[in-house]
């Protein structure tokens, strides 16, 4: 009976089967054991709120994105990717255990999760939606994985943004820097504007670090990406090289063009026509005294003043005014002598006008306009601080008086003293000396009565020895007073007249001559006088004086007079007889006298090239 009741049938209510089981699980019973069964509930339950809501490092917890964000529907790769989420919350820095990914897979690009869509929808719980959930959550795991690397390589682009930033900056400095130096740009030239190239603009909008190895690029090949886009260090780089290729080849130019000069006789040539000519417009100078204005005197031929002087061996450079002011600067310019040397003088200062651009900031010291009856003129450049003077001295020596046996005045040449006037320039930083003309006059040609030295009166004395004795005491002067280490002196030579017929007091005529001697047998001699200034000038112990022969380039310019052209308005006698009252012997200007200033200015090139040769030595 009692097998028969244990193999009978359970109730319905299943009361003998749970019997059974709590039988055989009696353990349950016990309090410790249902106690730590709570608990472990309880953990799990509050260590899976933990991680769902507690925000990691990126913003996203793994768990809060994967619980709430993806579909309900999953597979097996998205249960894999929840593993993976939580193994990298955890691990970071290693791979999870079924991933296929490098360890440094955050520099590369991620490949999205990549869900057929059959049917697109706007649902929020789309595939659409479902696959742009997926490829956030897989970005934000790489993010994490690789978050001690993003920052550095972030600072890595800042340092290289701001390397470039200098380099366009400093392109901007040398661009400024070039402009002020250069002066000013050819026409033809165009700065272009120091904008960034467009590869800096975008690397500077993007931080991610996909753009961070672009920007690498761009540093690395900074100068080159910067060169190819055509902003201003490439320009700045061009044109340094073509201004300093400018400078070397000008300087080159110059260096050569002083050389052949030092070694070049400036005074055997020829005259050649040169449109290019004169240095000022004729006219334009009102500064030129009527007596060599020849332009506005009605002379109607013009090759007189479209001649150039050319040196067989070597260029004489043309005179550039604002060089030769440059060389001026805050110095005096002196001319002393006759008006030879006032042609000469006015001549300087028509070329130095000219290329001023303020002409009313170049005026004569003393508000003269006419330079016939002073002793002593200057023209001041008021921009430049400097002076061009002139001081009237005939014959260098002194012209003098005695009383004769009768009582009556008596003109004499002190031939012992120097002219009048001559401590006012004997500290001029450039001196131009001459004399000629006047010691062909009769007076000083004949030599009775007039030469003087000291208390005694030659009654008789030859014009070469008597301008021997003059140019010997001027000599002397020069040696004791001028410092050849502060001046420069020049003697200029005698200028040739061209009177035909009789001299300047007896007819002599030039007012037919449109051209100059072309062939040399119709010269005139070397003048003697000058021959002796020549010993003079050798003798000098103290002062190297620079001697310009002018003498034989005017013996060819028998057309550069102003003959009948001397004034606008002629007195009644001159009206009758205009032919007996032509000047032979000075020049019209523009003309030869402008020559000569370009002469004393390649003069000047070659003993400023000098003094800087000694200064370096």
């Amino acid at each position: 009976m009692a097998d028969i009741a244990k193999y009978a049938p359970a109730p319905i209510n299943g009361g003998n089967l749970f019997s059974e089981f709590k039988s055989q699980f009696s353990i349950i019973r016990t309090r410790k054991t249902i106690g730590f069964a709570y608990a472990f509930v309880f953990v799990f339950i509050a260590f899976t709120i933990f991680l769902a809501f507690t925000p990691s490092s990126t913003s996203s917890s793994p768990w809060f994105t994967n619980i709430f964000t993806l579909p309900s529907t999953t597979n097996a790769s998205s249960d894999q990717s929840h593993f993976s989420s939580i193994y990298g919350y955890f691990f970071p820095n290693s791979s999870s255990p079924n991933s296929t990914l490098p360890q440094n897979a955050g520099s590369t690009h991620f490949p999205p999760h990549q869900v057929e869509v059959s049917n697109p929808t706007n649902s929020t719980n789309s595939p659409e939606k479902s696959q742009v959930n997926q490829t956030s959550s897989r970005e934000s795991e790489v993010s994490k994985q690789n978050q001690t690397q993003i920052p550095e390589k972030v600072e890595v682009l800042a340092q290289n943004q701001t390397q470039i930033q200098d380099k366009v900056e400093a392109s901007k400095q040398n661009q400024t820097q070039i402009q002020d130096e250069a002066g000013v740009l050819k026409p033809n030239q165009t700065v272009i504007p120091a904008t960034k190239s467009p590869d800096l603009a975008n690397t500077k909008a993007n931080s991610s670090p996909e753009s961070s190895s672009g920007a690498k690029n761009v540093s690395a090949n900074g100068e080159k990406g910067i060169a190819e886009k055509g902003v201003p260090k490439n320009l700045t780089s061009s044109l340094m090289k073509k201004q300093n290729n400018s400078t070397n080849a000008q300087e080159k130019g110059t260096g050569d063009l002083i050389k052949s000069l030092m070694n070049c006789d400036l005074f055997d040539g020829n005259w050649v026509k040169d449109d290019s000519y004169p240095l000022y417009k004729p006219g334009s100078c009102a500064l030129i005294d009527e007596q060599f204005n020849c332009f506005r005197n009605g002379r109607p031929d013009n090759d007189y003043y479209k001649l150039k002087w050319k040196p067989k061996g070597c260029t004489l450079p043309r005179l550039d005014g604002s060089h030769m002011l440059e060389m001026l600067r805050g110095k005096r310019l002196v001319f002393v002598g006759d008006s030879l040397n006032r042609n000469m003088w006015e001549s300087l200062i028509c070329i130095l006008r000219n290329s001023v651009k303020d002409k009313k900031k170049v005026y004569e010291e003393f508000g003269r306009h006419h330079f016939r009856e002073e002793a002593s003129y200057s023209f001041v450049f008021e921009d430049y601080k400097c002076k061009v003077e002139f001081f009237v001295s005939p014959f260098l020596v002194q012209e003098w008086e005695v009383t004769g046996k009768n009582g009556a005045k008596k003109e004499t040449l002190r031939l012992d003293l120097l002219s009048r006037g001559a401590s006012e320039y004997k500290d001029a930083d450039i001196i131009v000396f001459n004399t000629g003309h006047w010691w062909t006059h009769d007076k000083t040609s004949l030599g009775k009565d007039y030469y003087q030295e000291g208390s005694h009166v030659y009654s008789d004395l030859d014009v070469h020895e008597a301008f021997r004795k003059a140019l010997t005491t001027w000599g002397r002067w020069v040696d004791s007073n001028v410092n050849p280490k502060k001046s420069l002196v020049f003697f200029r030579g005698y200028s040739a007249s061209h009177f035909s017929g009789g001299q300047w007091n007896s007819g002599g005529q030039c007012d037919h001559e449109t051209e100059p001697i072309k062939n040399d047998t119709y010269l005139a001699p070397y003048p003697s006088k000058m021959t002796v200034l020549e010993k003079v000038l050798k003798g000098m112990k103290k002062t190297q004086v620079t001697y310009l022969n002018v003498t034989r380039m005017t013996d060819y310019r028998k057309d550069g007079h102003p003959s009948i052209y001397r004034k606008q308005h002629m007195s009644d006698e001159e009206k009758i007889k205009p032919l007996h009252f032509q000047d032979c012997s000075h020049w019209c200007l523009p003309g030869v006298p402008d020559t000569w200033n370009e002469i004393l200015y390649a003069e000047l090139l070659v003993k400023q090239r000098q003094w800087q040769q000694q200064k370096r030595s």
